[in-house]
């Protein structure tokens, strides 16, 4: 079993910044990817950035210049940094931790956006 906690969320204001954090308990493998994704009403749920084990890193155009992840290998602890947020990244944000056995989502934590 994998337990993911997620924290950070929140209510800012358009161009203001936001840092999330999750951070992962259980039986994970060496070689793990860890990553953010974002739902919002009425929409599917989408990828935002994800990195793995290694450092490597991805994200959706709508990420890339503004937001930026990052992952402490010792505290199995993956993080996002958003900057200029605009309300459209209004959204419930998941954690998600994958590796050769399993995938685990956390429960999501609310980012709104607005003035």
């Amino acid at each position: 079993q994998v337990q993911l906690v997620e924290s950070g969320g929140g209510l800012v204001q358009p161009g203001g910044s936001l840092r999330l954090s999750c951070a992962a308990s259980g039986s994970i493998a060496s070689v793990y990817m860890m990553a953010w994704y974002r739902q919002s009403p009425g929409k599917e749920r989408e990828l935002v950035a994800n990195i793995g084990s290694s450092g490597s890193s991805n994200y959706a155009d709508s990420a890339k210049g503004r937001f930026a992840i990052s992952i402490d290998n010792a505290k199995r602890t993956v993080y996002l940094q958003m900057n200029s947020l605009k309300p459209e990244d209004t959204a419930q944000y998941y954690c998600r931790v994958a590796d050769f056995r399993r995938v685990s989502w956390g429960q999501g934590t609310q980012v709104t956006v607005s003035s």
